[in-house]
């Protein structure tokens, strides 16, 4: 190797040190970034070129050192457990979120709850019962019977408003979805075109990944990573990219609790009427509790809508029975307590007496002073069958059902959280070892250095000095 080819080796050894130096740097500069995954340059020894003849057969001398590329060090089977992770997670959270909410609802144990206005409503009947010729005690029924209906209304109405706020969100996270899937397939565009002409593209492809993980949690799905650098993301067995292109769906179906005689679904956009297959993700949380109710198999807010009109219903089927076998002051028979919408019993739910006059408070035949009646309705709190009994059954079915979705989704959590954290203990910066990497450049730079300036004082020396007689 020639003098003047050992400079070149020289300065191949500055160059990688340098690049090592910038790349530690890099790295330290990105310790607190999200999803950021550290990376890590591979460099190998230049081989001479191949000589012939006589030459072939003395020593070949290297060529320095040569930078070959910048590695990201991600691990795909941990960003895969990742999305399976987090995409359980969001599914679970979302039902736990639900559940919560439809507990929050019912107010119980509580002194404005149904089962309180229950109480006070019986109780309300006794007394009428006990003084049946008093104003005081029947305007007393007709408030706590008015404050019971109110109360099973607007427990009704609140589910409403639940339903409608979750299927809001989940038009919300259908348009995060597709705003992902666009941003994945442009940053495919981006990385691929990078790779063709040697560039790095290690941080684009951390900006995906964090998309790749956004569409997991949103909808579940897998992520095959393809040849030319791109990924393709599948979900439900279709792909929702590939390449530089994307695919969009659309959320349908009805809007409000009221109309929801199906569940809203989740289609193709381009193919109208073709389901998407959710493996899991919020968006299948979402629509998991919006579905109709199914006697005690449907969507966890139409059931809990469901149960408030059964108790409605029942509620008054059950006082109107016995109403209507009594009569008022004035003798007259057949009277109802309470009306309804069959159709929506709980928000339609009214008391039909304005005063006193209207209550059937004594047997027929007994006078006007007769409460029998009105503590035949008071006894309607007893037994098995009595709407108390059923309230109760549903407060502890939600509340049963509300602690194992939050139980599940905390469990969920708890994988989530440790397959990230394995991820990022294999991604994510290191000060100590990046420590170690730049005292290593450094000498390293310091040692090409020193080669080089030893090449030029022997250049120097040959240069000026060879052959100089007498100095």
């Amino acid at each position: 190797m020639s003098s003047f080819g050992a400079l070149n080796t020289a300065y191949r050894g500055l160059s990688a040190a340098q690049q090592a130096l910038d790349l530690a740097g890099h790295n330290v500069a990105n310790v607190g970034t999200d999803g950021y995954t550290r990376q890590r340059i591979d460099q190998s020894s230049m081989t001479p070129p191949a000589r012939a003849g006589l030459a072939a057969t003395g020593v070949q001398v290297g060529q320095g050192v040569s930078v070959d590329r910048i590695t990201r060090l991600g691990n795909a089977l941990l960003d895969a457990t990742v999305r399976t992770a987090t995409s359980s997670a969001a599914y679970l959270t979302q039902r736990s979120a639900a559940y919560e909410r439809i507990e929050s609802t019912l107010r119980e144990p509580g002194t404005d709850g149904v089962s309180a206005r229950l109480q006070s409503f019986w109780a309300a009947w006794q007394d009428v019962a006990n003084w049946p010729g008093e104003a005081g005690p029947a305007n007393t029924l007709l408030s706590s019977a008015r404050q019971l209906v109110s109360t099973l209304s607007s427990g009704r109405a609140a589910l409403e408003e639940q339903w409608s706020d979750t299927r809001s969100s989940a038009d919300a996270m259908t348009a995060s979805l597709n705003d992902a899937a666009d941003q994945v397939a442009a940053l495919n565009k981006s990385i691929r075109s990078a790779l063709n002409v040697g560039s790095p593209a290690n941080e684009l492809i951390d900006a995906r990944a964090r998309l790749t993980e956004t569409i997991a949690s949103l909808a579940g799905g897998t992520v095959r990573e393809e040849p030319d650098g791109t990924v393709s993301v599948y979900v439900g067995g279709n792909a929702l990219v590939r390449g530089d292109a994307a695919r969009h769906v659309r959320l349908t179906g009805p809007e409000t609790l009221t109309t929801a005689s199906s569940a809203p679904t989740l289609e193709w956009a381009d193919q109208p009427g073709l389901v998407v297959g959710l493996e899991g993700g919020s968006i299948a949380g979402a629509l998991s509790v919006l579905a109709p109710a199914g006697a005690g198999t449907g969507g966890a807010i139409a059931e809990a809508a469901a149960r408030y009109d059964a108790m409605a219903e029942s509620l008054a089927t059950a006082v109107n029975a016995v109403h209507r076998a009594g009569q008022n002051q004035s003798g007259a028979t057949g009277l109802d307590f309470f009306q309804f919408d069959p159709t929506r019993p709980a928000g339609s739910l009214t008391v039909v007496p304005v005063d006193r006059s209207g209550l059937a408070l004594g047997g027929i035949g007994l006078g006007p002073l007769d409460g029998s009646n009105a503590d035949a309705i008071a006894q309607l709190a007893k037994g098995a069958s009595s709407p108390d009994a059923q309230w109760a059954s549903f407060v502890t079915a939600t509340g049963s059902a509300s602690r194992a979705a939050g139980q599940q989704a905390q469990l969920a959590d708890a994988a989530s959280a440790n397959a990230k954290q394995a991820q990022t203990a294999g991604a994510s910066v290191s000060l100590d070892e990046e420590s170690v990497t730049l005292v290593a450049a450094q000498h390293a730079y310091q040692a090409a250095a020193r080669v080089l300036t030893a090449i030029d004082q022997a250049l120097d020396t040959l240069i000026n000095r060879t052959g100089t007689v007498g100095l």
